[in-house]
């Protein structure tokens, strides 16, 4: 038999087959592959003096030559650490009862000497045990691959090499993880038994053994003392370690020694390790020496050999390496558990003036994330680190603390933007901060990905700023871990897709088509899944391509575009206006396929909202398939999975659904993932980022995310759409307000970019300050409240405002409803300027919460608006447009009717009028049109023109970035 990686399985006793989806799930029913040891031993006690003066010593060689006493100790031991072993099993399945531990026996050839002991072991334990052989002549390359992958398998409890010395390499010994090496062979294990740290570690199974027959022998072994002689490696060193440590003394000396017959005359016990054919004289111990001889007589490449010769203490020594085994499974799924945070936090010093964003993101040291990682409870597994500073985190984390109840979950929103900027994330950033650094309570922040749009247009960064950021700013404002990236390759193969079909299906004939969708390949023609797929939507319920009639052949080749009815574009991550209108398809080679279309900006893409929605792989794979692309000429819609792409978007989205850990200035944990556009989505942080960190907090931890632009549209659409998506609930809202932004609401002058402030905004003014809390801050307060949501008003304080400003913001935000309003000096302080907020909110999330939606998406389309613009925006009414009047109706027909609404309108007033500040009476709300994100699964009804792609201003941020050729420094990055 050829033995490049043979995996024989052999029958023992009580074990179920690996589950589907193991790497032994080849494994039949009923049948459990066995343990072997490769280990003699001979234990001999010079017991009795003969007339003639010599010393006939009693060979007990555990089988045929053993002496009935001596086997009863042997048999003895071997029963109590079996009936030990079965109960430490039977505790972890009542615990978790799919549990089973599993040991494999890596070995050189295919040798079966030892399966017929374990055999036996692995029957009454009912330890499921597995034997991999590699070739007789493996390389070392190739047992630490075989090593890896056994590292890796979460059903795989511990590996006993059975490989030839000379194959145990440093390299080899090491590759193995330390958790799962039962025979305590790594230097790391190692270490750790001469340290006497057992809290990970184990005891090398033929140490057990040795010293629970030498114990049986002598209960009393304080004082007594022993020789080793011969050997090297663990072995040795651990019989030396725990000997000592039992209270007795240890020798050590080698064969050829001339003081070796000296000193086994002065021993009570003598262990001979790998002797070969060496041997003690009779004549050298005392009659009471306990001589044990511990030697490799069972080598992998050895034949199979009479089993009587390897009883006894082999089967000791089996039963040990099982135990082994049964605490490694046990510290496995202790470690599967929720694990307590650790967290240790950075300090700040924060100067005046406050230095740039860059500037003090640079002078704080991030921890390495994998130390982050381990501080806030995860496996080193649930990580794929980008560099030292950000990780992707495994999703495998849900089903592993699936049952840890959540923490307190908080949203973070704000009144209606201006230009003045209210600073959501910094506050955010300030807050978590506050309760991981100087509360000591553990929170989790949960942000969105800054689109390179903003970062090079107007905006900047979107780290947070000042003392409240995420750190490396740098790395969080640019690239991250390719999200964005990877959105657009889908978003526009997606495009390619539509172009290609349509220049396909006007140049070719059905059957042209159908040969080329469903080729012939070696000389069988199939239907690939997803097109299998496509002929169930059409009620086509056949397998075999040529049982299609041609009618059924014209139906599934033509999707039959409506050109004028596209409505997916193609996108790029920048502000490029020139780009808002395009004509493709103008080369000769496409055969006067041309028609209008545009681009949209990288996060304005429905795939960006579908990653944020998603609870799962796949979730987002059936959401990609349902994104709507367009129409037939018959008015059918046209999906990603008619177009046979589905599948292939979800490849190129594979890493992007896992979130990003970052940190922040102080060293608490930071969720960065997706980024979705909050006028034509719901422009909040995935789903996943906050179901994960829900779990890392603990029941009595807090997750605080952010909802885009004001409450109005960001909060809005975090209950009605992201709350719906997920099943979670908020604890309480921050509602973020500025004495500038309330100026503003209350009348204060328009601001120009680039002109000096008018000297309201600089000098105190309260009545302009009354004005805008019982204007816009009081109807955002009340908003929230339609929501059954307790509201902490956040007024995130800058250099000009005054004492008596900051004190009547506070009085009117709770005169208002708010349960508390406290000023946040995040920006120049840091957490601890934010130490009054996180303590209003820990109090407010205590509080019993109301949570209800704001209608039921069983409504009409058009009541579900109706509802939105009269009791968030204060509207009189709607009115529709005949174009959305008639999209309604159509949506209805499709099915679509259902879903909820994610109005797209203007940020900057709770009505549609830009201009209008405050809180706006009497209007009526105009919709101009109605579009579908089906795929993400919402309505998105468009109040006045909503630019998707935005422009560059006359000055653009990028003049001020740039790059140092010598130290690779980023300038001018905020």
């Amino acid at each position: 038999m050829k033995l490049a990686t043979i995996r024989s399985v052999c029958c023992s006793v009580r074990v179920r087959a690996s589950r589907p989806g193991s790497r032994f799930s080849g494994m039949s029913r009923g049948c459990l592959p066995v343990w072997t040891t490769n280990s003699r031993l001979t234990l001999r006690t010079a017991s009795t003096v003969t007339s003639s003066g010599t010393s006939p010593t009693l060979t007990a060689n555990f089988g045929k030559l053993f002496k009935e006493d001596e086997w009863s100790e042997c048999s003895r031991s071997v029963g109590e650490v079996v009936q030990s072993t079965q109960e430490a099993i039977a505790t972890l399945q009542r615990r978790s009862p799919d549990i089973q531990p599993l040991l494999v026996i890596l070995q050189a050839g295919e040798n079966g000497s030892m399966l017929e002991i374990n055999k036996k072991v692995a029957g009454k334990i009912g330890l499921n045990v597995t034997q991999i052989c590699l070739a007789k002549n493996c390389s070392e390359d190739e047992i630490i691959e075989e090593l890896l992958k056994l590292n890796d398998d979460p059903k795989v409890h511990g590996v006993f090499l059975h490989l030839p010395p000379a194959s145990l390499t440093s390299r080899v010994l090491n590759a193995l993880k330390p958790e799962k090496d039962v025979d305590c062979i790594s230097n790391l294990n190692i270490g750790r038994l001469v340290r006497g740290d057992m809290s990970k570690g184990f005891v090398p199974p033929m140490a057990s053994a040795v010293l629970d027959l030498l114990g049986k022998h002598d209960a009393s072994l304080k004082g007594k003392s022993v020789l080793l002689v011969g050997g090297q490696g663990p072995l040795r060193l651990a019989l030396q370690c725990l000997i000592e440590r039992s209270g007795m003394t240890v020798q050590t000396n080698h064969w050829n020694s001339n003081s070796l017959k000296t000193q086994v005359l002065q021993a009570d016990a003598v262990f001979l390790l790998s002797a070969g054919n060496m041997d003690i004289p009779p004549s050298w111990a005392r009659p009471e020496t306990v001589i044990i001889h511990c030697e490799s007589a069972l080598e992998p490449d050895d034949d199979l050999i009479d089993m009587s010769s390897i009883s006894g203490l082999a089967y000791l020594t089996a039963v040990y390496r099982a135990q082994n085994v049964t605490h490694g499974c046990s510290r496995w799924l202790q470690e599967q558990q929720y694990r307590p945070w650790n967290l240790r936090s950075c300090k700040l010093q924060p100067l005046n003036p406050v230095p740039t964003d860059i500037e003090i993101s640079r002078a704080q040291t991030p921890k390495p994330v994998a130390q982050l990682a381990e501080e806030i409870g995860l496996l080193p597994e649930e990580l794929e680190a980008y560099g030292r500073n950000k990780a992707k985190v495994q999703l495998s984390l849900l089903d592993r603390l699936h049952s840890q109840p959540d923490g307190k979950y908080v949203l973070v929103a704000g009144i209606t933007p201006t230009p003045f900027g209210e600073g959501k994330t910094t506050v955010t950033v300030g807050l978590v901060q506050a309760l991981s650094a100087h509360l000591k309570l553990n929170s989790f922040a949960c942000l969105r990905q800054p689109s390179q749009g903003p970062t090079f247009g107007v905006k900047g960064g979107a780290a947070g700023g000042g003392y409240a950021q995420v750190i490396p700013m740098e790395e969080f404002n640019l690239h991250l871990t390719g999200d964005i990236h990877a959105i657009t390759a889908a978003n526009n193969l997606l495009a390619a897709a539509i172009d290609a079909r349509m220049l396909h299906e006007a140049t070719q004939s059905d059957k042209s088509l159908f040969n080329r969708l469903v080729p012939s390949v070696y000389g069988v023609r199939k239907f690939s899944p997803i097109q299998i797929s496509r002929l169930r939507r059409l009620g086509i319920d056949k397998t075999d391509p040529a049982s299609l009639t041609p009618e059924e052949v014209s139906s599934f080749v033509r999707l039959d575009f409506d050109p004028s009815q596209i409505t997916w574009q193609r996108v790029v991550d920048t502000n490029d206006r020139f780009l808002r209108k395009i004509t493709v398809g103008q080369a000769s080679t496409e055969k006067g396929q041309i028609r209008e279309t545009g681009f949209d900006i990288a996060v304005a893409s429905e795939i960006m909202a579908i990653l944020a929605l998603a609870d799962s792989l796949k979730d987002m794979k059936n959401r990609l398939a349902r994104i709507v692309v367009g129409s037939s000429r018959s008015g059918e819609p046209v999906t990603a999975e008619d177009l046979g792409v589905s599948g292939a978007l979800a490849v190129l989205m594979k890493d992007a659904i896992k979130p990003t850990l970052m940190q922040t200035l102080e060293g608490t944990p930071v969720f960065v993932h997706a980024g979705p556009f909050a006028n034509i989505a719901h422009g909040s942080s995935s789903v996943l980022a906050d179901k994960l960190a829900l779990k890392l907090v603990g029941q009595d931890g807090y997750v605080v995310t952010e909802a885009g632009f004001g409450a109005d549209i960001g909060m809005e659409k975090f209950f009605n759409i992201k709350c719906r998506a997920s099943g979670l609930r908020p604890n309480v809202m921050v509602l973020v307000a500025t004495v500038r932004a309330l100026k503003m609401h209350g009348g204060g002058p328009n601001v120009s970019a680039g002109a000096p402030l008018p000297k309201e905004y600089i000098d105190e003014n309260l009545s302009l300050v009354a004005g805008g809390c019982h204007s816009n801050l009081k109807k955002q307060i009340q908003n929230a409240h339609l929501f059954g949501v307790p509201v902490v008003v956040a007024l995130n304080v800058f250099k000009t405002d005054t004492q008596a400003e900051i004190d009547l913001v506070c009085q009117l935000a709770k005169e208002c409803g708010a349960s508390d309003a406290v000023p946040c000096r995040h920006w120049s302080q840091g957490g601890r300027g934010s130490l009054e907020l996180a303590m209003a909110v820990k109090e407010a999330a205590g509080r019993p919460t109301n949570f209800q939606f704001l209608y039921n998406t069983e409504m009409p389309i058009l009541e579900k608006i109706r509802t939105i613009a009269q009791k968030v925006y204060g509207a009189e009414d709607i009115d529709l447009s005949p174009e959305a009047s008639s999209k309604i109706d159509y949506y209805n027909q499709q099915g679509y009717g259902s879903l909820p609404i994610c109005m797209a309108k203007t940020h900057l007033s709770l009505s549609h009028m830009p201009d209008k500040k405050g809180t706006p009476t009497g209007f009526v709300l105009p919709i101009r049109d109605v579009r579908a994100s089906v795929g993400a699964g919402f309505i998105f009804p468009l109040v006045g023109m909503m630019s998707t792609m935005p422009g560059l201003p006359t000055r653009p941020c990028f003049y001020d970035i740039d790059l140092d050729p010598e130290t690779e420094e980023i300038i001018g990055l905020f």
